[in-house]
């Protein structure tokens, strides 16, 4: 006999064949299960599904659900976190004995800290940006403790003058004060501190405006008047401040909480001077002395406060620093590292190392014809014009030019004077040899510029002249 090959059953079949067979009548057909045998089967197959895993979504998970096997006893292990608003922490779960866990269970953590601490936790949440300090940069805690320090005493030298004239004199020097505001975008901290100087000499000749009877209207409106200007001086340049501390897009928090710890202390100070106003400086000679005091200090407040923040924008003064550090060492310093280095009562003095650049001058005064167009063969495509003038290099920047256009002419006004003071050859036959090598070093200067944390977008020149390089086409 040969052996048939099994036959392969359809899916139906094959499970119909898996499945015991019943007894058969004589006439070939199954006989019909008991009642017995039905209720053994249901069992069964209610078992079957217990036993099945049932998926289960993230927040059963969260809850405390997970996968649980059949008669389990393992008692509930809730979910827990901490949620801290401000100076209170709260403990929150799931309550997994609770409507099955769906409920959340909150309680309120007793900080068991000493008082002191509790003051300088709620202090630092009230008055200083989140985060701190790691949401600011550095020097922020230098420039807030002068800036109390200026606002307090500013407070109370405000106390010791009268106010009597109406503030039309006070808008006069607000109004001319506006037209300077590029001016103040380029140096915002020499500007802040010219301001408080101004703002100091108008409280004191309010002071000293009853000791002239006869001129006591222009003294006093003069005195007005150089608040008016302080004042919008003093607005003006407080934005560049503080995003020059701005770490993390927090520049709102950073105004806000600033402009508190200046609103603190200058409640603090009003206070002070009224208690100064009522015993020492009762009189104008009280009054005479305690001033000058005060405004020393306000003013040494100040610039310690200037001199603490980190400004990244390009200027002249900044720009050439960067140029010099450069030139030197191979190195760009960050604006951290510059900000005790800047000249605040002479920012436009020029550095030798970076090529002694003067920028912002009319065209028609420091450049010939001559000049001009052997610039613009020299420096095709560039947007900036330089050219050599006694120990001075003058540049002028075109209308659209940026922060990086301006470090390229810089750079190549340093290295020409670099070359000449080794004796290579007059600044005027260098120019195009300095030229050649800013181009080779300029794409990695830039990027170590802006990884420094430099803004080299814009150039900040103040109000001056820049020019349309297509009048000379």
């Amino acid at each position: 006999l040969i052996p048939r090959p099994a036959r392969r059953l359809p899916s139906s079949a094959a499970a119909a064949a898996a499945t015991p067979s019943l007894p058969r009548t004589p006439e070939g057909e199954e006989s019909a299960p008991s009642a017995a045998e039905g209720r053994r089967r249901r069992r069964a197959e209610a078992a079957a599904s217990s036993r099945a895993p049932v998926e289960m979504n993230i927040l059963d998970r969260i809850r405390g659900g997970g996968d649980k096997a059949a008669g389990a006893e393992k008692p509930p292990q809730p979910e827990y976190w901490l949620e801290i608003s401000e100076s209170v922490s709260r403990h929150c779960s799931f309550d997994a004995a609770s409507l099955g866990g769906r409920s959340i269970s909150v309680k309120v953590l007793q900080d068991s800290r000493p008082i002191h601490d509790k003051v300088v936790d709620s202090f630092l949440n009230k008055f200083f940006p989140s985060g701190y300090p790691y949401s600011v940069n550095e020097g922020y805690l230098t420039y807030t403790k002068f800036r109390a320090l200026q606002h307090f005493t500013s407070a109370m030298l405000h106390v010791l003058s009268t106010q009597i004239l109406k503030d039309g004199m006070q808008h006069a020097g607000k109004l001319i004060c506006s037209s300077m505001g590029a001016r103040m975008d380029s140096e915002p901290k020499s500007w802040r501190i010219f301001a408080d100087v101004l703002y100091d000499l108008g409280t004191a000749l309010d002071v000293i405006s009853p000791l002239c009877p006869q001129l006591f209207l222009e003294v006093a409106g003069l005195g007005n008047f150089a608040k008016g200007i302080a004042v919008v001086a003093a607005r003006a340049t407080r934005l560049p401040i503080y995003s020059s501390f701005a770490k993390e897009g927090n520049l709102s928090d950073l105004f806000a909480k600033g402009e508190a710890i200046s609103t603190l202390f200058n409640v603090m100070g009003i206070g002070a001077g009224i208690g100064l106003a009522s015993t020492v400086c009762s009189t104008t000679q009280g009054k005479l002395i305690a001033g000058p005091l005060l405004s020393a200090v306000h003013i040494y407040g100040v610039v310690q406060e200037m001199r603490a923040t980190p400004v990244n924008t390009l200027n002249p003064q900044r720009t050439a620093m960067i140029v010099a550090d450069f030139i030197k060492c191979g190195k760009v310093s960050s604006p951290a590292e510059l900000r005790y280095r800047e000249d605040l009562l002479f920012p436009n003095r020029l550095i030798e190392e970076a090529g002694s650049v003067k920028i912002g001058q009319p065209l028609r005064r420091v450049l010939s014809p001559q000049l001009v167009e052997q610039s613009r063969t020299t420096f095709p495509n560039e947007k900036f014009l330089l050219g050599p003038k006694g120990n001075k290099t003058y540049m002028v920047l075109e209308q659209s030019a940026s922060g990086e256009d301006a470090l390229r002419g810089w750079l190549v006004a340093a290295f020409a004077s670099d070359m000449e003071r080794s004796g290579i050859g007059s600044r005027d036959t260098v120019l195009n040899e300095a030229y050649e090598k800013m181009e080779r070093v300029f794409p990695t200067f830039v990027s170590e510029v802006r990884s420094r944390g430099w803004y080299t977008d814009q150039f900040l020149d103040g109000n001056g002249s820049r020019i349309a390089f297509e009048k000379f086409q």
